[in-house]
């Protein structure tokens, strides 16, 4: 038995079997694959579950991990570029601008112009930016570098204050007397402040670069690490695929084929998770109701083969019957019509009325006979001794039907009018002639007061042209629309219309032999209530030219 069961699978135990329940070959008592021992209960959707979360735990530490470096990476690159670079090149601007204003105080005590005093002037501004930008750069420093830049201001402003300012004032009082070696002192002393605080920067870029490096090798490392961890998951999971989906499919499609392959008794049975030994217990389920199923077919062939050969001999014997009916029987009744009016010319004159009437009677019934086994014989070989079938022109098959009923619509002044174009159809063309003759010579036959005018249109329908024949005679009741093409149905008396009442079966059954359809229409407008319109339909063989909408009049034979 399987270890669940659909609309609510309760689990079994492994090697749990119902006592006292035989297994039958080929499956178990359920019909499906015995017992599942031994094998994972783990189901696909559990180890998929599992999956999923191992999955996604992976690949949150891996973003996790990766995200750290790559912040670590961008606040030492923001260490590096905005603050340990700018600091280095703010330093020296200050060192600039500080030999700008010793060299244009020197310059200007030697030469005593006025214009050497304007780097003096312009290098205090550039002095003061590049202070305040240091202040701001080594706000998040060490605290060395910012006292170093204290001491640089003051010894600057030690250095202009002492030196600087007073030696402007001398040569411009014409004072040549001022101590240069005093003012290099001072100078010196805020030089070297400058090129601590030079140190302190140059160190911290160092340290920020040697970070940089750092976290780009701890972000490399960290993708190294990532995509090993992705690979060797990428790697896990597609062994866990095969060896849980892939193999237990492969051995199942493997038993499926041996049975597919004719050995419908090979019970099919896979070891792997649940839905796939579900799906196994399924196929094998369907293997014993296909085997069932075979027996019963084949059962029933033998059956129809009894039938077959029963309906062979049945068919050769209505053939043989239909050729005694053709001739064997055709032979007395043409030898009763003779003989009865053989009577009739010999001893006419000895006879009275009622002879004469009841030799009439005998010669009528011979004759009715006749034409009842033609038609009877003509309607059973319809579908059965089957022509060549040929492409012909309507139109053709039209005119020929006229002119087989050159006499009787000469003799009525029936007019028949058809369109001068009518398409091609396929089909046999004695049978397809037969159609149109009889609805043309019912239409002549159940004629009014009036004389027979008879009109024949076609036009296409998809894949089928429909034909129309319609007349101004009597009509029929929608009521009998059916009725008019059972066989032997007559709604006249033979007295009133003669005919045996098999033509307007023959042409459904040779209609239908053709592929087309045949009905009376019952739609007609209630103010025209004469006549009677049959449509049937033939199949389009090929692209037709376009039907002439204008019908011309056929003229009978002979006319």
């Amino acid at each position: 038995m399987v270890s669940e069961q659909v609309g609510g699978r309760d689990e079994v135990e492994p090697g749990a079997v119902e006592q006292g329940a035989p297994e039958p070959a080929g499956g178990s008592a359920a019909g499906g694959p015995g017992p599942r021992r031994g094998i994972s209960r783990w189901s696909l959707r559990r180890r998929s579950a599992v999956a999923s979360v191992a999955v996604v735990a992976i690949f949150g530490a891996a973003i996790i991990a990766v995200a750290l470096a790559i912040s670590n990476l961008n606040s030492a690159r923001a260490r590096l570029l905005d603050q340990a670079g700018p600091t280095v090149i703010a330093a020296e601007q200050l060192t600039t601008a500080l030999v700008d204003q010793e060299t244009g105080v020197r310059g200007f005590a030697i030469t005593v112009r006025p214009e050497f005093l304007q780097p003096y002037q312009d290098a205090q501004g550039r002095e003061r930016a590049a202070v305040a930008q240091l202040r701001d750069l080594l706000a998040g420093q060490s605290a060395k570098a910012r006292a170093d830049l204290d001491e640089v201001v003051r010894a600057v402003d030690d250095w202009r204050v002492r030196y600087a300012e007073p030696t402007i004032s001398s040569v411009r009082r014409g004072d040549l007397s001022t101590d240069v070696r005093d003012g290099k002192v001072l100078f010196d002393r805020a030089r070297a402040a400058l090129n601590a605080l030079g140190v302190d920067a140059e160190e911290e870029r160092a340290a920020s670069r040697a970070e940089l490096n750092s976290a780009a090798s701890a972000l490399v490392a960290t993708c190294v690490v990532t995509l090993g961890a992705l690979l060797l998951l990428v790697v896990l999971a597609a062994v866990l695929l095969r060896s849980a989906v892939v193999a237990p499919l492969s051995r199942l499609t493997a038993q499926v084929r041996q049975v597919a392959g004719g050995e419908f008794e090979h019970r099919v049975e896979v070891a792997g998770p649940e839905e796939i030994t579900d799906l196994a217990a399924d196929v094998d389920v369907m293997r014993s109701r296909i085997l069932h199923e075979l027996s019963v077919l084949r059962s029933t062939n033998a059956e129809l083969d009894v039938l077959s050969a029963d309906l062979k001999r049945s068919n050769a014997e209505l053939e043989q019957f239909a050729y005694v009916a053709s001739h064997d029987l055709q032979e007395p009744l043409r030898k009763v019509a003779s003989f009865c009016q053989l009577l009739e010319r010999r001893y006419g004159d000895k006879l009275d009325d009622n002879a004469t009437q009841y030799i009439g009677f005998a010669v009528d019934g011979a004759r009715r006979m006749q034409v009842l086994i033609n038609d009877l014989l003509a309607f059973s070989r319809v579908g059965r001794h089957t022509g060549k079938h040929v492409d012909v022109d309507s139109r053709q098959l039209v005119d020929q039907a006229v002119r087989n009923l050159a006499a009787v619509v000469e003799e009525t002044g029936a007019v028949v009018d058809a369109p001068a174009e009518m398409p091609l159809v396929r089909g046999e063309v004695p049978l397809l002639t037969a159609v149109f003759q009889n609805l043309i010579g019912n239409a002549v036959k159940f004629r009014a007061d009036e004389p027979p005018h008879v009109r024949v249109t076609v036009e296409r329908d998809g894949e089928d042209w429909v034909f129309t024949v319609a007349d101004n005679g009597i009509g029929v009741e929608p009521q009998f629309a059916e009725r008019v093409f059972v066989i032997f149905q007559r709604l006249h008396g033979k007295d009133a219309y003669p005919g045996t009442g098999i033509g307007l079966a023959m042409c459904r059954k040779i209609v239908e032999f053709h592929g087309g359809r045949i009905w009376l229409d019952t739609d007609r407008d209630q103010a025209d209530s004469r006549g009677t319109t049959i449509h049937f339909t033939l199949p389009v063989v090929a692209e037709q030219p376009a039907v002439a909408e204008q019908p011309e009049v056929v003229e009978p034979a002979g006319a």
